[in-house]
């Protein structure tokens, strides 16, 4: 029965979640000491002002018994408070989500588009010309670092024009203009070179993963069968063989759920754009724990979140898959 397997998935999550809250924990706490921020840097209090603060936020307890009453709180729903500011962890994850959103769901729908003919193609021509080339840039969109790209495109597309064109051809930070920005073209002109990044490196891998299972799948019984019998090669390839050559790729996209909570934290630096990525970097740097810990926690609820969703459809693509 599906219910079964459902709740079965949901309580080993439930581990999961833990064990990776519990090593952010460890490790945010490990790598700051006893600094905590907005409180030990601060040099209008004083020494008995600080321990007082201290221990009105429970930063005096032992580690144990911090991180249960953190455990706490969030089974209430309470990721906590910023360290930094006192707003609500929510809060911030609320007001930047709807961009990372944007950026990341933009970028996944391009690699669909782009990597599955992309793959399908190099499968049909395999050991063409046409088939290396494709192998190659796929190589090289593994090999290559979205830092890089990412600034290469920057000083492409927006440095070296400005300087020769007196404006750059396409903004290189943020998510709109500076004065007056907010309008669909503007969005969409920043949102060019940071999703054409994330999505850069997405094609290189789905497209390996559709051309490998393209070509196991046409070399089953069933598709010399369905050509014996006159069927038209397009029918073939794109009903038959491909909706069972995708399964793989499910996994991969699932996974990426994650990703759209993340917007991919590289990119998002580069490139200025206002997302939760960029904002968890900066969090992490200034060692804000309780806002780590809640995006943290947040961001594994979704991996585990994403897995699920991929195990459902493959029974989607592939009829012959049950659960129990």
């Amino acid at each position: 029965m599906l219910w079964k397997y459902l709740v079965r998935r949901l309580l080993a999550a439930i581990p999961v979640v833990i064990g990776v809250s519990l090593v952010t924990f460890t490790l945010m706490h490990a790598a700051g000491g006893g600094y905590v921020p907005g409180i030990t840097d601060d040099p209008r209090l004083s020494s008995a002002a600080v321990q007082a603060l201290r221990h009105e936020y429970g930063l005096d307890q032992p580690w144990p018994v911090q991180y249960a009453v953190w455990v706490g709180n969030v089974l209430r729903g309470d990721f906590g408070r910023s360290m930094i500011d006192g707003t609500p962890v929510t809060t911030h994850l609320l007001d930047r989500l709807p961009n990372t959103l944007e950026l990341t769901l933009t970028a996944i729908v391009l690699a669909v588009l782009f990597s599955v003919p992309v793959g399908v193609l190099s499968a049909l021509r395999r050991g063409t010309r046409l088939d290396h080339a494709l192998t190659t840039l796929s190589v090289a969109g593994v090999a290559v670092p979205g830092f890089w790209l990412g600034l290469m495109l920057i000083l492409l597309v927006a440095v070296v024009p400005a300087q020769h064109l007196g404006a750059p051809l396409l903004p290189s930070s943020g998510a709109t203009a500076a004065f007056g920005g907010g309008d669909v073209l503007d969005r969409l002109s920043h949102l060019v070179l940071p999703a054409t990044v994330l999505a850069f490196g997405y094609i290189a891998v789905w497209s390996r993963f559709t051309r490998n299972g393209m070509l196991e799948v046409l070399s089953q019984d069933y598709v010399r069968t369905a050509r014996a019998k006159g069927m038209a090669e397009r029918r073939v390839v794109y009903i038959h063989a491909l909706r069972n050559a995708v399964i793989p790729l499910v996994t991969l996209i699932g996974l990426e759920l994650p990703g759209l909570f993340s917007g991919g934290v590289i990119v998002e630096v580069v490139f200025g754009w206002p997302g939760v990525g960029r904002f968890a970097f900066e969090r992490a740097l200034a060692f804000d724990y309780t806002t780590v810990m809640g995006l943290t926690t947040f961001a594994s609820i979704l991996v585990v979140t994403g897995n699920l969703i991929a195990d459902l459809l493959y029974a989607v693509f592939d009829p012959r898959i049950r659960y129990r």
